[in-house]
């Protein structure tokens, strides 16, 4: 079966940095594209980034561009979120997921991981 496992979570301080891992299995990989989703307490599940199949194509939300670089190695079925200058506000659950067209809803994508606790304090 599919399976997308998410880690490299943790507790940080403001300004830190830090590298989310997703671990896909049970699809081909490079036929996907993939995002990354978060959600905070008491919030909706929201788009942060997501890379085309390839990896040449990537788009992110407005909040996180210029701090966070999502990445891919199709070799390894594995995406990446490399995440720098960590606000409070980036503190959510975070979530990998995969689709075969390349959307930043929530709705369009088909598999998703478990997710990784993020938590940046002050």
């Amino acid at each position: 079966q599919v399976q997308l496992v998410e880690s490299g979570g943790g507790l940080v301080q403001a300004g830190d940095s830090l590298r989310l891992s997703c671990a896909a299995s049970g699809i081909t990989f490079s036929s996907y594209h993939m995002g990354w989703f978060r959600q905070a307490p008491g919030k909706e599940r929201e788009f942060v980034a997501a890379i085309n199949r390839s990896g040449g194509r990537s788009v992110y939300e407005d909040s996180v561009t210029g701090r966070f670089t999502i990445s891919r190695d199709n070799a390894k079925n594995t995406v990446y979120l490399q995440m720098n200058s960590l606000q409070l506000e980036d503190t959510a659950v975070y979530y990998c997921a995969a689709d075969r067209s390349f959307s930043t809803n929530t709705y369009d994508y088909d598999y998703w991981g478990q997710g990784t606790q993020v938590t940046v304090s002050s």
